[in-house]
């Protein structure tokens, strides 16, 4: 009996348009469309869509920085997303944008419809303003001194280094980051959407298996400290849709951008008149709504999205499915040490079907982070893929070609090992049902294992040359090639072009899931080509140089102080001296219970220990900082924190890319307690 097809829609989330794609961009992505690449394998019927999220300040700030309008920006970012995007094989059926006609429309509608519900108040509010720029400043482009803890150069909503969240009207010393001067208070009414008005019915949505266990614990965690109304707008000047009615207000950019999923699939419903649009997001529908993202936009897809969907009578997401961040080599992505590689840097340098295997073998349905460790990937693929897979075919195939004009023979031989591939039918494709891509491919490298074993025990190159055996050969090379076969379908979602070129050489069209029981027999093949290479160690090395030599030319230039910074923002030689900087060992290092961003650190300065609470949890795992060096600011006055009495401060160095956060380490040969000078 075959399943009913089914009808989904899929989204991944919406790059920014204020910078290229990278490498951690693309776990969603090839997590997306391996999946649905799978369910249309089993002729399930998905749309799949996305597009460039082109709203807010920062990419107002950009265009103005690059002396272009911001619709030229966000252009021009847009192709480029779409081209890095598709260099990887993941294929949108549309992949729009969300600065459209179509979204326009549609966030309008819905704002209007959740208005209706009763469901957006105003208020004035007092906010961060900076007089030189003549506007309003997001929480994001205010730095000043945390009022909890008093550590310097922090965000105006919340501090690394205690954890504390706050608004930019309470950070002490504030400056814009924009233009460096003191920002002022004015105040301006804002639009609010009333998101505890939803509070019952998402406890509701989120507990019918939409969401992932630990997805579920956090929102948990957020009902418990009460759901707050959201601020849905922004004063003028601002690159977005203006409010209806309300004349220099603007939707904010987290409003409209998921609406942009919804404005993807009307401009391919416009395209293809044989889907209806509306049937989609009707709340009684039957179709499926599945959205892939990182796990650090969950907040805003699984609170407000579904709470707005509600509120506008339209239906929720089937499920929303939430990855972890990329890491590589144990770091997070860093400009300064090569391991920010571009999606287009990668495409210079190495077939994009190696690193959809590999994430592909880091995924398994959970929200963990995922190293990209490059002497793992380089075995991996070479073992995997060129070793195991691929070699089946080229150590059979001249056979068929060769002794038996190309025509597989008209058994299988060995029924028994033929029924292990088609029996894995149903827990492979379980294991791509649940997105744990991983056990997919361990379950079908172990198949390919035994087609390797059994051709290795029949040695069919030793075989030909004894007189009869040509029938068994044959038989042989054609019970492996089967095997084979079914490999490529299992492995068909994750590897598109391999498995395109594999069926070319099989002579046997686009390939299905059922297929995998039905074998070739009596079949001609053509002549076996290369369909992957081995990677070389020197592919690796000239990607991460080129990624080292982006990384200096975009580094921002050293620049003169401009007449704006004050003098208070400088210090004496002798205000220097009076910093006592120590070398300190991290004897012990442990996770808070509440807390996101801090760690508790033990330390060994030499004369004595030291607890110290760091804001680095976020780049450092408590386990792997036992043992190393960093220095301390050791006459800091000891100051309570909610956690307990913190004794000193470490060194921090941050980058420009997204959670780049280093311990200053001093070098080999240092002992605890040492002065640094």
């Amino acid at each position: 009996m075959k399943n009913k097809q089914r009808q989904c829609l899929v989204t991944t989330a919406l790059p920014y348009a204020n910078g290229d794609i990278h490498l951690g961009h693309l776990v969603e992505n090839i997590q997306a469309d391996i999946w649905v690449r799978f369910l249309r394998l089993q002729k399930h019927h998905c749309v799949f869509v996305s597009g460039t999220d082109c709203h807010g300040t920062p990419v107002m700030l950009r265009a103005e920085k690059e002396g272009v309008s911001p619709e030229e920006l966000v252009k021009t970012l847009h192709k480029t997303h779409l081209a890095d995007i598709r260099g990887f094989l993941i294929h949108h059926d549309n992949f729009y944008t969300t600065h459209s006609p179509e979204n326009e429309a549609l966030v309008s509608k819905i704002y209007n419809d959740v208005k209706k519900s009763g469901d957006i108040s105003t208020r004035t509010i007092s906010q961060a303003y900076d007089a030189e720029k003549n506007m309003f400043l997001p929480d994001r482009f205010v730095k000043g001194e945390c009022p909890k803890c008093g550590t310097a150069d922090q965000h105006g909503d919340n501090c690394e280094a205690c954890g504390a969240t706050y608004n930019p009207t309470d950070l002490k010393n504030p400056v814009s980051v924009i233009s460096g001067t003191t920002p002022t208070q004015k105040n301006s009414e804002h639009y609010f959407f009333q998101l505890g008005n939803y509070q019952a019915a998402l406890e509701k949505w989120m507990e019918q298996g939409t969401l992932q266990p630990q997805v579920l614990k956090k929102l948990k965690e957020w009902f418990e400290a009460g759901l707050k109304d959201w601020d849905i707008s922004r004063d003028a000047p601002y690159f977005g849709f203006e409010i209806p009615e309300a004349p220099g207000k603007f939707f904010y950019v987290w409003l409209d951008a998921p609406i942009g999923y919804m404005a993807s699939l009307k401009n391919y419903c416009d395209q293809h008149p044989e889907l209806d649009f509306d049937a989609y997001w009707k709340p009684d529908t039957q179709t499926e709504l599945y959205h892939f993202i990182g796990k650090d936009i969950m907040y805003f897809h699984a609170l407000f999205w579904p709470a707005v969907l509600m509120s506008a009578n339209l239906r929720t997401p089937s499920a929303i499915f939430v990855n972890g961040f990329l890491t590589i080599g144990g770091q997070k992505l860093s400009k300064s040490r090569g391991t920010f590689i571009n999606a287009s840097t990668y495409l210079k340098h190495l077939n994009p079907e190696y690193y959809r295997y590999y994430i592909a073998t880091k995924l398994n349905g959970h929200i963990e982070d995922m190293d990209l460790n490059f002497e793992d990937f380089v075995a991996k693929i070479n073992s995997d893929l060129v070793g195991k897979v691929v070699n089946i075919a080229s150590r059979t195939a001249g056979f068929i070609t060769k002794n038996f004009d190309g025509e597989l023979s008209s058994t299988l031989t060995n029924e028994a090992l033929m029924k292990q591939f088609t029996g894995a039918k149903d827990s492979i494709g379980e294991a791509y049902e649940k997105r744990d891509f991983n056990l997919a491919a361990r379950l079908i490298m172990g198949l390919a294992d035994k087609a390797n074993q059994y051709i290795a025990e029949v040695a069919p190159w030793k075989l030909i040359k004894e007189d009869g055996q040509q029938q068994a050969v044959h038989d042989a090379c054609t019970l492996a090639l089967n095997c084979f076969k079914a490999l490529i379908i299992y492995l068909k979602p994750i590897l598109p072009v391999t498995a395109e070129r594999a069926e070319a050489f099989l002579n046997c069209g686009a390939l299905v899931w059922d297929d995998i029981d039905t074998p070739l027999l009596n079949h001609k093949i053509n002549k076996f080509k290369p369909l992957l290479t081995r990677i070389e160690t020197k592919d690796i090395e000239a990607m991460t140089m080129e990624a080292q030599n982006i990384a200096k030319d975009s580094a921002p230039k050293k620049v003169e102080a401009t007449k704006t910074a004050k003098k208070s923002e400088f210090i004496s030689i002798d205000d220097f001296a009076k910093i006592d900087l120590r070398v300190a060992k991290i004897i012990d290092a442990q996770d808070i219970d509440g807390a996101d961003k801090l760690l508790q650190l033990t330390l060994d300065v030499g004369d004595s220990q030291r607890q110290v609470f760091a804001g680095i949890k976020k780049a450092y795992k408590a386990e792997d900082l036992i043992g190393q060096f960093t220095v301390v600011v050791a006459n800091l006055a000891p100051r309570k924190m909610r956690f307990g009495m913190s004794e000193g401060m470490v060194l921090v160095a941050s980058g420009d890319d997204k959670d780049g956060l280093w311990l200053i380490s001093p070098e080999s040969g240092a002992t605890p307690g040492m002065k640094v000078k």
